[in-house]
């Protein structure tokens, strides 16, 4: 297994860790996801994920792989099926995720990092989405969230032309929030994280259900989402929080 998951205080870290193959995602890698997702929802002192690489974040699926498990259409499909279930594991996570970008971040490796909430980039980082060198079409729900993400035009041209972009652009296009040197990345990952941690989960859980089903089209409210507000202004934290301002004091959620 090429997959590292380690936590330390409320952050958990997976860590792609395949240098040999430039942390190549192969099919069991894909397949161990959902339930290093599912270990990391269950937990409850963990309050964020980050997933990071080393060298690079990944150069994509593993081209060995397509001889024997992607060969003909029966084997693609059931490749696809792990990626999926991956994806959806991380995109669905009730926690946020934040993948730390080095070097390449390619194909499916782009893909592991769209279902994060956030992608953070070594400013030396490159980016391609090359479905178009293969004759695969790339899947519905991993086109979306690029196209949340960047808009159609510009999810046109990664996927239209397979063509790899650099992190100046990335960020330019909004594929990625942040850009910092190769050597700052981890501790700045890391920093947002634990911000993101010493924040209120209610309020955090409740953006990131909004948020997408904004995101799904959704643009009045519904029962569910009063459900939402209720339960804030009922939780604990609502009460630490409203005590913490009026007492001029940092609030402990």
């Amino acid at each position: 297994m090429h997959l590292v998951l380690s936590t330390d205080g409320p952050v958990a870290t997976l860590t792609i860790d395949r240098p040999a193959k430039r942390n190549a995602l192969n099919y069991e890698m894909w397949s161990a996801i959902p339930s290093f997702a599912a270990e990391v929802a269950a937990d409850p002192a963990v309050r964020a994920l980050v997933i990071r690489g080393g060298e690079n974040f990944s150069a994509g699926a593993d081209i060995g792989e397509f001889q024997d498990l992607r060969r003909d259409a029966e084997g693609a499909r059931r490749y696809q099926v792990a990626i999926h279930a991956a994806t959806t594991a991380l995109a669905e996570l009730p926690k946020p995720t934040i993948a730390a970008i080095t070097g390449f971040c390619i194909g499916g490796g782009c893909e592991l990092a769209l279902a994060c909430d956030l992608r953070l980039s070594a400013d030396d980082a490159r980016f391609g989405i090359t479905p178009s060198k293969l004759g695969i079409v790339f899947s519905l729900p991993s086109t979306k969230q690029l196209v949340d993400v960047v808009g159609p035009s510009w999810a046109k041209q990664i996927l239209y032309t397979g063509e790899i972009i650099d992190a100046p652009t990335a960020l330019r296009i909004g594929l990625v929030n942040e850009l910092h040197p190769a050597d700052a990345l981890a501790k700045r990952a890391r920093d947002l994280a634990e911000l993101m941690a010493s924040r209120s989960q209610v309020t955090i859980r409740g953006a990131k259900t909004i948020v997408g089903r904004i995101i799904d089209g959704q643009t009045t409210e519904d029962e569910a989402v009063h459900a939402l507000y209720e339960g804030s202004v009922t939780s604990a934290d609502y009460a630490e929080g409203v005590a913490a301002f009026l007492e001029k004091r940092q609030p402990r959620f």
